[in-house]
C-alpha cells in the first residue's frame, strides 16, 4: 500500500497517548459502476481508555473506516492508503497472517446484528471460547470455563446451562451480549462497536451501553463506537467525529460538540432528533436532500448541495473549493467563526431548545 502525503483535512489531534492513529486513510472499491471513494482523506487520533464517537448518515464511511482498521476488506477490489497504526504497528503494511493475530485478541470489534454475525451451527459458548483457544492456547475446559465467566460479566442469567445454547435460543438483547462477551474474550485493547443498540428496545439498549461502560473500566479497552444516534453518544463518548461524503467535517469532544455544534450538517442531525421538552405536534426538521453518491461525489464541500447556508459564505467558494478541517476541535465550512457562531445562536439553538 502507498502512504499518502498528508492533505489539508489530514490533520488531526496528536499525541505520544494515543494507541491508535490513523491518518490520512483513503478507502476505495472497484465496481461495476466506477469506483467508489468510500473514505477520502480521513485522520483521527484514539487513546487507551477513552471512548471515540463516529457519527453520520448511512453511506457516510463510518463502518467502512473501522472494517479496514480490522483488515476485514477484500484485497481484490479494495484500494487502502494512508497509515492506521495501533500500538505503533501499520496495519496497512501488515500481512494478512499477523492481521489475524491481532484480531479477536487485541483489537475486537461488536457487529451491528448478532443474529447474522454469530453462526447458528454452534453453540453460544463454543463461539466465545473459540477465539481465547486460538489466541491463549487454552484447553478446551479453560476454554468453556472462560466463555461461562464471560457470559456471567455480560449479565446472562444461569451461564453454566446458557453456555451451551445456540443463539436463536437467545432474545435479542441476549445476544447482542453474547456478541460482546465474545467480542471481549480475549481483554481486547480495541473495541470498535459498530452500532451495537439497533434493534433493541430502550431498556435493552441503556443495560448495554451501561455494560460497555462497566467493561471498559474493568479491562481499559479504547472505544470506537459508531452509531447514527446522538442520545448515544452524549452518554458514551469522550470525544466525537462526524463524518459526511467520506470524510470528517467536525470533530471535538462529545460536550463541545453538541453543546455548540459548528458545521451545518451536524445542526442538521442535532434538528432532527426528537427532544423530550418539545411538543408532540412539533415537527422534526429533516435535512434536505439526500447523501451523495460516492461514485461521483460534488466538487468542493460535499455537503454543499443540502447546504441552507452557502449563501451566507458569498461567491462559489462551496463549490469550487473544499474546506479543510482545522487541528484539535473545529468544522470543515467556509463560513467564518463569528458567522458560525451567529448562525449557531439566531437559527440553530431555539430550534434545538
Amino acid at each position: 500500500m502507498t502512504t499518502l502525503t498528508k492533505t489539508e483535512d489530514a490533520a488531526a489531534p496528536t499525541g505520544s497517548d494515543s494507541f491508535l492513529s490513523v491518518r490520512d486513510l483513503h478507502v476505495k472499491f472497484s465496481t461495476e459502476d466506477g469506483v467508489v471513494n468510500a473514505v477520502n482523506g480521513l485522520s483521527f487520533d484514539l487513546e487507551r481508555g477513552k471512548t471515540l464517537g463516529i457519527v453520520g448518515e448511512s453511506g457516510s464511511g463510518k463502518s467502512v473506516t473501522n472494517l479496514t482498521v480490522l483488515g476485514l476488506h477484500n484485497p481484490k477490489s479494495t484500494t487502502v492508503e494512508g497509515d492506521i497504526l495501533l500500538d505503533g504497528v501499520n496495519l496497512t503494511h501488515a500481512p494478512e497472517s499477523q492481521l489475524e493475530s491481532l484480531r479477536g485478541n487485541k483489537m475486537s470489534m461488536i457487529f451491528q446484528d448478532a443474529l447474522t454475525a454469530l453462526s447458528p451451527y454452534y453453540t453460544v459458548g463454543r463461539q466465545i471460547s473459540e477465539p481465547f483457544r486460538k489466541h491463549t492456547g487454552a484447553s478446551k475446559k479453560e476454554a468453556r470455563d472462560r466463555a461461562i465467566e464471560m457470559l456471567t460479566k455480560v449479565g446472562i442469567p444461569q451461564p453454566t446451562l446458557r453456555v451451551d445454547d445456540y443463539p436463536h435460543q437467545f432474545s435479542g438483547g441476549m445476544r447482542q451480549r453474547a456478541m460482546i462477551a465474545m467480542s471481549l474474550v480475549c481483554n481486547p485493547d480495541l473495541l470498535i462497536a459498530d452500532e451495537p443498540t439497533t434493534a433493541l428496545d430502550v431498556t435493552v439498549q441503556a443495560q448495554i451501553l451501561d455494560l460497555l461502560k462497566d467493561l471498559q473500566q474493568e479491562f481499559g479497552s479504547a472505544i470506537i463506537m459508531i452509531t447514527h444516534d446522538l442520545g448515544v453518544v452524549a452518554n458514551m463518548a469522550d470525544d466525537l467525529l462526524v463524518m459526511y461524503a467520506g470524510r470528517a467535517v467536525e470533530r471535538g469532544s462529545v460536550r463541545e460538540v453538541l453543546k455548540s455544534p459548528q458545521h451545518p450538517y451536524t445542526w442538521g442531525l442535532l434538528g432532527s432528533m426528537p427532544r423530550l421538552n418539545s411538543s408532540v405536534d412539533e415537527p422534526l426538521m429533516p435535512i434536505p436532500g439526500s447523501p451523495p453518491s460516492l461514485l461521483n461525489p460534488p466538487s468542493g464541500c460535499a455537503f454543499h448541495p443540502r447546504c441552507a447556508f452557502t449563501g451566507d459564505v458569498g461567491g462559489d467558494a462551496c463549490v469550487s473549493s473544499r474546506p479543510g478541517l482545522p487541528d484539535g476541535r473545529g468544522s470543515a465550512c467556509h463560513l467564518t467563526a463569528e458567522q458560525k457562531q451567529q448562525v449557531f445562536i439566531e437559527k440553530i439553538q431555539p430550534r434545538l431548545g
